[in-house]
């Protein structure tokens, strides 16, 4: 029998590339360093409450659809997607209050309210949007990672059309006058680790993927999707092992052999998928070789993709003006951004998200309470701010700014309370410096410098997840699993 294939890491790019392998009849192994499974989607239980501590928005449910028809199963036998309406519910610092949604003709009246001809601009938007999707997601999304060739093969017109060389603000600004409507379709580049005042305008199409397509909910909350693919990757066969770190990919004539683990382990191995950090692999798992370096250096300087700091709450009482899904916005987005990016701290006015799954599952929070996933934006770390002297002090922050400003006073009614900080993220995910997406989404030219699923200078090495093509987000990295699985399965 031939060796397995092995994949380093149990997160969503990782069981989706062993599904489809097993489901090919291939051999797969699974070495996750955790004791449990989903990478960046992850969840914590105590007293009554439940949080999802990763990714809260599902959109592209037909990815999820593709991948177990690839298996040979329903989706729905697994796992139940139910719709969010409204998907997003703004609140802005003048008061204002829009809530976001797939029925056109509401989110039309709502933008009318402010201003009588957005409404004209907003549909020009979503056209213009459509058409971006309709030609970037083959190239970009569904097939093999671009290069310059890719483009040259697109029609001029459609490449004009991509619109790379204006910024997501700049595209926006040119469609729409409200403030507060461009505020709303900028914060779509946080989907990517982005700012909406430096990413590419390609990004633009993130809001169609939420705006048309809509949002969903896995009942029993986001980490339902970890524990679906892992009970459909067990019953193909798959072997994951849980608490059982690899510490190193053995490489002989620039050829991957196996794995070894921490314990002192080897696992001969057909092939690899490292469902880590790109740049941790290059960095720390590899033989130290002049290809590995620069590799390093490469992805260094193409700077890194936002963090995060996560506060989850147990709260008294429940909000009826609150949604699923709340974002408040700061008066200053441009220096929120600027904090991020330039600055290297947390920002000193942030937008904060406020995700509450009791709303839709009343099982999450004890009776008259409601479980809080509170999260804004963050820097990778970096020397600029220290988490560990200072995230008590920001948090405290973040909970003064709901209360001060939009009246969400719950400081005095917190049941339990448990904080997530880039650090954190580091250690438990490998993300380097914390960064969620990987390399910067900043630079128009870096789609290019993303690494690709397969490695370019060892053979049988191949990545999914965030930090690999196609990026970011859950779709994006089922979709990476895809890629390697099939770059294996054609040899």
């Amino acid at each position: 029998m031939s060796n397995p294939v092995v994949v380093i890491g149990a997160g969503i790019g990782g069981l989706s590339a062993a599904i489809r392998l097993a489901a090919a009849g291939r051999p797969v192994i699974i070495y996750e360093q955790n004791s449990f499974l989903g990478g960046k989607m992850g969840e914590v239980t105590e007293a009554g409450f439940r949080w999802d501590t990763g990714p809260s928005v599902i959109t592209m449910r037909h990815v999820l659809e593709d991948l177990f028809a690839a298996a040979g199963r329903r989706l729905d036998d697994y796992l139940t997607l139910m719709p969010v309406e409204p998907t997003t519910r703004y609140f802005y610092p003048d008061g204002i209050v829009l809530d976001a949604t797939r029925d056109l003709t509401r989110m039309i009246d709502q933008i009318a309210a402010l201003d009588a001809h957005a409404p004209e601009g907003y549909l020009a938007f979503l056209a213009h949007v459509t058409r971006q999707y309709r030609i970037t997601a083959p190239v970009f999304l569904y097939s093999d990672p671009p290069t310059l060739r890719t483009l040259t093969q697109v029609p001029l017109r459609d490449v004009l059309r991509v619109d790379v060389t204006r910024t997501m603000d700049a595209a926006i600004r040119h469609y729409i006058r409200s403030p507060h409507l461009r505020q709303l379709l900028g914060r779509f580049a946080t989907y990517a680790g982005a700012s909406p005042y430096q990413a590419s305008a390609a990004f633009n199409v993130i809001a169609y993927v939420e705006m048309v397509g809509g949002v969903w909910y896995p009942r029993g909350g986001v980490y339902a999707i970890a524990r679906a693919l892992s009970r459909l990757a067990e019953e193909l066969g798959v072997e994951i092992h849980t608490g059982k770190a690899v510490s190193r990919i053995r490489v002989k004539d620039n050829r991957v052999q196996g794995v070894e683990l921490a314990d002192g382990v080897y696992q001969p191995a057909s092939a690899v998928i490292a469902n880590v950090d790109a740049a941790t692999v290059y960095e720390k798992l590899l033989p130290s070789t002049p290809a590995a370096r620069r590799q390093v250096k490469r992805l260094e300087r193409a700077g890194l993709s936002c963090s995060g700091f996560v506060i989850l709450l147990g709260v008294e009482g429940r909000h009826p003006q609150l949604a699923q899904h709340n974002i408040f916005f700061s008066p200053d987005y441009p220096r929120e951004f600027d904090d991020i990016f330039k600055r290297g701290i947390p920002p000193a006015d942030p937008t904060i998200y406020v995700a509450i799954t009791s709303k839709a599952d009343a099982s999450h929070a004890p009776e008259g309470c409601e479980n809080w996933f509170v999260m804004v934006n963050a820097p990778p770390l970096g020397p600029a701010f220290d988490w560990e002297k200072e995230a008590a002090g920001y948090r405290d922050r973040v909970l003064a700014l709901l209360a001060e400003r939009y009246g969400l006073d719950v400081r005095g009614r917190i049941r339990v309370e448990h904080h997530l900080t880039p650090a954190g993220i580091e250690r438990i995910t490998g993300a380097r410096r914390g960064a969620l997406y990987g390399i910067s989404n900043n630079k128009a030219t870096n789609i290019f410098l993303r690494p690709p699923n397969r490695a370019a200078h060892v053979r049988g090495l191949y990545f999914a997840g965030g930090t690999t093509h196609p990026g970011g987000g859950v779709p994006m990295v089922m979709l990476s699993g895809k890629l390697a699985a099939k770059m294996i399965l054609n040899g």
